[in-house]
Order: structure tokens, then C-alpha cells, then sequence
């Protein structure tokens, strides 16, 4: 039997998936990395995009994350996220939405800190929007 890495994804509410895997494939800040068992210990901060979870030598799940922290070890890869979705789950048409109402919002918006919440948003949104339609 091939070797394989436990991957775990964790939101703040839940743990999300925890599977053994072949290679897990991590949107990290400063590039995607793949994870292959017996990896070097590490850690990353992630942007958002697209995990993809690699089972019997193809892609078996690809999952969007808003953002968040990886951990690897050589037997193991947690993921945790600020937000996860299956990239399957990703309603185009109300992100589209979701992202008009942010614009106009960011135009009304008076303090920095406000501003800069938005902009974030925006952002992930923008990374989501682009995953969904590859």
C-alpha cells in the first residue's frame, strides 16, 4: 500500500475532513505546496484558494479556504481555516452578488477599519469567485 498523510481541515466550528491522503495540495501565502508524507515539519499562513485533496493519484476534493494557518509534520497535514467550502458548494451567481453589495458598501464606508474589513471580504470573495470558475 502506498504511504499516505492524514490531512485535516478545521474550521473555529468543527473539524471539516480528516482523511488519509496521497498529497494534499495548500494554497499557502507565498505559493501552493504539496504535502507528501514524510514532509518536513512546517508552517504556513494561507491565502485564500483552493486545497486539493489528492486520492488514488488524481484530485478527490478541492476545497476553498478564505484564509488561515497549515501545520505539516511528516505524518500529518491540519489545516486550520478561517472559512471552508467544498468548491462544489460555490453559488457563482450569489457571490457575483455578494461582491456588487460590498463595492457599494466600500464606497459608503467613512472609517478605516471599516474600509478594510470590506476590502478583505472582497478579496476572498474575488479568490472564491475566480477558484469556482476554473
Amino acid at each position: 500500500m502506498a504511504e499516505t498523510t492524514q490531512f485535516e481541515l478545521v474550521s473555529p466550528e468543527k473539524l471539516l475532513y480528516s482523511e488519509e491522503t496521497e498529497m494534499v495540495v495548500v494554497p499557502g501565502a507565498e505559493g501552493n505546496f504539496g504535502v507528501l508524507p514524510r514532509h518536513a515539519p512546517m508552517i504556513s499562513t494561507l491565502r485564500p484558494g483552493v486545497i486539493d485533496v489528492y486520492q488514488k493519484g488524481s484530485v478527490a476534493e478541492r476545497i476553498f479556504v478564505a484564509g488561515g494557518f497549515a501545520e505539516v509534520t511528516e505524518t500529518r497535514c491540519t489545516v486550520l481555516a478561517e472559512e471552508a467550502l467544498p468548491l462544489a458548494d460555490v453559488d457563482v451567481a450569489k457571490v457575483d452578488k455578494d461582491l456588487a453589495d460590498l463595492r457599494d458598501d466600500l464606497k459608503d464606508a467613512k472609517a478605516d477599519l471599516e474600509r478594510e474589513r470590506i476590502e478583505s471580504r472582497i478579496t476572498v470573495l474575488e479568490a472564491m469567485r475566480a477558484a469556482a470558475s476554473h
